[in-house]
């Protein structure tokens, strides 16, 4: 087969064969080069068999330990790789207990050939109020695969959460429905947030919820889209006392400290100030709608997913 006639592959079905995120394709594409050489009619990058496999062997060096720098130019090097081919890999389709099927509808829900289709948030709602849980977890795998944390947070998640609550306000039911969404969210956001071999930061990013706040959902988020992105990270979680938070402070020597406070119950602003200062300083920042009125002047408040990510990366700096 000649090089016209080779097929290319998408990011998505890349990501799914070799079990890496779409977003830290693109990073080892933008930072070390090793990415996409073929270009669709259309215009569109695409990967051939030579780039599969570089990008596989390069997996293969990260996984053994080897700093992805160094994994890169081993496998840019000339002559590095074996001359075989791979066989394409087969696509996925995520499965819907609901009976709708994956791409059908509007809107997001029709994916391109090649790539997981993913889809609109009534699809998804649908997923999740049938308890579909198998369902909910491939589609929220695809987006996050296609689009990152950031996109499927704010054009998914959110949107999905929203309407789970109104059908709760509505009816006076449906907590296993928020339940086993937000079980399958972590659990996605868990699998693509490991830990970066090579991190861009010596000292961690430390995220944890307010003192008996149990909305930790955004601080998972958060960690995993920083993790994405070569950012190492601890996350505290739930309910976080702010004592606790003070001594893993002094332990780790964070470059930043994010509290998340969604409700104003929560969202006293007085302990933080109780919180150790460090030497060298940490970044404290907060998010969230239930902080009240008092903020230190030293705190940074973001309002959303974008700031905060924008917030973490210029204290990094």
């Amino acid at each position: 087969m000649t090089d016209e006639q080779e097929p290319g592959y998408g990011i998505g079905a890349v990501a799914r064969r070799l079990g890496v995120p779409a977003p830290t394709l693109r990073t080892w594409n933008l930072r070390y080069g090793v990415g996409p050489s073929r270009r669709s009619p259309g215009g569109h990058r695409r990967y051939d068999s030579a780039d599969l496999r570089r990008l596989e062997e390069m997996n293969r060096l990260i996984r053994q330990g080897v700093p992805a720098a160094d994994a890169a130019r081993r496998v840019l090097r000339p002559g590095a790789l074996p001359l075989q081919t791979p066989e394409p890999a087969p696509v996925p389709v995520p499965a819907s207990g609901s009976g709708s099927v994956p791409g059908s509808g509007s809107g997001s829900g029709s994916g391109s050939e090649g790539e997981a289709a993913i889809p609109t948030v009534a699809m998804l709602t649908r997923a999740a109020t049938a308890l579909d849980s198998r369902g909910v977890s491939d589609w929220i795998d695809a987006a996050l695969a296609r689009h990152g944390v950031e996109w499927t947070w704010h054009t998914l998640v959110l949107p999905v959460f929203e309407a789970i609550c109104r059908r709760q306000a509505e009816t006076g039911a449906g907590i296993e429905i928020e339940h086993l969404f937000s079980e399958r969210l972590l659990g996605a956001l868990t699998r693509i947030g490991r830990p970066p071999a090579l991190p861009v930061n010596d000292r961690p990013v430390l995220l944890a919820c307010a003192e008996n706040e149990l909305h930790s959902m955004p601080v998972h988020a958060l960690a995993a889209a920083l993790s994405l992105e070569g950012v190492q990270t601890r996350v505290l979680g739930a309910r976080t006392p702010y004592p606790a938070l003070g001594d893993a402070m002094r332990r780790l020597g964070p470059a930043v400290v994010f509290v998340w406070s969604q409700i104003p119950e929560t969202g006293d602003p007085a302990p933080l100030a109780s919180l150790p200062p460090l030497r060298p300083p940490s970044r404290l920042i907060v998010g969230g709608e239930g902080w009240r009125e008092g903020l230190p002047a030293s705190v940074l408040r973001v309002s959303s997913f974008t700031e905060a990510l924008t917030g973490v990366h210029a204290a990094l700096r």
